[in-house]
């Protein structure tokens, strides 16, 4: 099993090394392969996806992610921009289908910024549509109005499109994913406003006659963000597009007590996947030692359960994750009164060492 380790740029190394370890101390039998992404792929190669991390990418039976962008870049051409890597590794290895899971370990309920009776036993997964929608849709750019009010001057445009398969692939992943859970799905859309989630609203309807044992509800975006704060615990699966998606797993994340602790998967149709932290780079902690590794440690768990076939290894390192929130180990962006605060390294170590 070839592992493809791509840990980026900010806090991406430090929380990536402390994975790897995770991993190594698994005993199996892994190759694993270094290559530079995002900004430190553009400072080695002139680009945030050099052709041999591609190459990479391509070969290996899965990617462990770490994190890409730094303030230092902005001022790039918007394709040379550390954020281009992630999107063009998406786009190339056809990973559609990106699995967040918010849940809130017991210990951590007092972590969240919500009351512990709205937050205690949440377990939501939400999954969205990664290779569609306005982040990719063409014709897009800047451009000098020739109609509305605003004639002659630039204006900047992006384009919202799903094609019937996108939907169909999509909403069949979600609905197999509710069947192994309390089999509810609710389909996230703004079909009142935009034609494209009308679109997706009726084909996402038209799946639902394969899976009659799942409940499906319809909500538009903005009452699924209300939701998401005043009642959580309602959703179980949630499906919707690459735009909406981004939005509402960052606001599940907080619903968790800190951001570090989500896990992600992006997969393809073959459940070959890129696994990484949901979020950021955090340039301003980078190097501090205080970046939570939880998210990337869960990660590569969930690397293992879907695109490795090793179910009982993810297993032992989320038990190991648990374990070391039961001990009462914080790193600083879930720290609170009565538990003890650690580093990066120190948290990483203690996952190891609850793997035994």
């Amino acid at each position: 099993m070839k592992i493809a380790i791509l840990p980026g740029d900010g806090i991406g190394p430090e929380i990536v090394d402390q994975a790897v370890n995770v991993l190594n101390a698994l005993d199996l039998k892994f190759e694993m392969e270094s290559a530079p992404v995002g900004g430190a792929g553009y400072a080695a190669h002139g680009h945030p996806l050099p052709e041999a991390t591609l190459k990479l990418a391509q070969e290996a039976d899965a990617i462990l992610f770490g994190a890409v962008g730094d303030w230092k870049y902005d001022t790039l051409e918007r394709s040379l921009r550390p954020e281009q890597a992630i999107l063009g590794l998406r786009k190339n290895l056809n990973l559609f289908a990106n699995l967040r899971p918010a849940i809130l370990y017991p210990e951590l309920s007092g972590a969240s910024t919500l009351k512990p009776e709205v937050v205690s036993g949440l377990d939501i997964l939400i999954i969205r549509e990664l290779t569609g929608d306005i982040y990719f849709g063409k014709p897009r750019g800047v451009r000098i109005a020739t109609d509305g009010a605003f004639v002659g001057e630039r204006e900047g445009y992006d384009t919202m499109r799903y094609a019937e398969t996108e939907i169909r692939r999509i909403a069949h992943v979600a609905f197999q994913a509710a069947q192994k859970r309390d089999k509810r799905l609710t389909s996230v859309d703004k079909a009142n406003v935009l034609e494209t989630f009308q679109f997706w609203k009726d084909i996402v309807t038209d799946v639902h006659k394969e899976y009659p044992d799942v409940a499906l509800d319809h909500m538009y975006v903005d009452n699924a963000a209300m939701q998401l704060i005043r009642a959580p615990k309602k959703f179980d699966v949630m499906v919707t597009g690459n735009m909406f998606g981004d939005i509402l797993s960052d606001a599940a994340a907080m619903l968790t007590g800190s951001i570090g602790m989500l896990p992600s998967a992006s997969l393809d149709k073959n459940n070959k996947g890129l696994y990484e932290p949901s979020h950021g780079s955090a340039p301003d902690i980078a190097g501090k030692g205080i970046a939570n590794p939880l998210a990337t440690i869960l990660s590569a768990a969930m690397m293992l359960r879907f695109s490795l076939g090793l179910p009982e290894q993810a297993d032992r390192i989320e038990n190991a994750v648990k374990k070391v929130l039961a001990q009462g180990l914080r790193t600083p962006d879930i720290y609170e009164a009565g538990t003890t605060k650690v580093g990066t390294v120190e948290m990483g170590e203690a996952v190891v060492r609850a793997l035994i």
